[in-house]
């Protein structure tokens, strides 16, 4: 499906519309340049993959008659001397694409006509081994052996399990939960689910000293390295 351009004055081709424009037989003020990219546009999202090529032609004939309009329209424009290079630049390739244009024509004439190998034949080239003199066994042997122990070496990464770690404002909630229903309770039996769990001892001793700082708590310690003791005021739903 290649692309065709529609509009009120003209229906066909893009490269037709180039050489009529060209040719003066066109007036490109009369060509809306906008709708024609729009329509591009529009005729590209029918494929997944628009080929290069069609992108590329669009792109060379279009910027052709962008520069063609642009002169029309400000015939007086002063140009930079970087300016007048890329139209200098552009001109010499329309030039060259003309000349490959004109070229295939010739080409597509003379296709086909001299058939060196017929269609579903090919020439058969009898492989030949012919190893080095010097191209031993022993040497094939040695060689292969040296490329098996280049080969990278399979490593085996230990395997380590991640256990959950409870966070600091669950266990303050769960603290919570426990002392307003116990009213009173030492901090060995709150960390007995977690003895052992270094982690987990001292997530709980950060929760125990937040509520003590808020006034939910209070604690007591008879002695160095004792029990801590736990209690509080708020009364919640009693565990028996």
């Amino acid at each position: 499906m290649s692309f065709t351009v529609k509009t009120e004055t003209f229906n066909g081709p893009l490269d037709l519309l180039l050489e009529l424009i060209e040719s003066r037989k066109l007036f490109i003020n009369d060509i809306a340049l906008a709708k024609v990219t729009d329509d591009f546009i529009t005729h590209g999202k029918q494929f997944e993959n628009l080929p290069m090529g069609e992108s590329a032609h669009f792109i060379l004939i279009a910027s052709t008659l962008l520069l063609i309009k642009s002169k029309s329209l400000l015939p007086s424009l002063n140009l930079t001397v970087e300016e007048q290079g890329d139209i200098h630049d552009l001109e010499t390739r329309l030039k060259i694409y003309q000349k490959i244009k004109e070229a295939s024509h010739s080409i597509q004439a003379l296709f086909g006509q001299e058939v060196i190998f017929p269609q579903g034949q090919s020439c058969f080239v009898e492989p030949i081994f012919a190893p080095d003199p010097a191209f031993t066994l022993e040497r094939a042997l040695s060689t292969l052996k040296d490329l098996i122990n280049r080969l990278p070496k399979k490593e085996k990464l230990p395997q380590v399990t991640v256990k959950k770690v409870m966070s600091l404002e669950e266990m303050i909630g769960n603290l919570t939960k426990r002392i307003t229903g116990e009213l009173r309770m030492s901090f060995g039996q709150f960390t007995a689910e977690h003895r052992g769990e270094k982690v987990h001892i001292i997530v709980s001793f950060l929760a125990m000293l937040e509520l003590v700082k808020q006034g939910i708590l209070q604690v007591s310690q008879e002695s160095n390295f004792g029990e801590i003791d736990m209690e509080t005021k708020q009364v919640g739903v009693p565990t028996y």
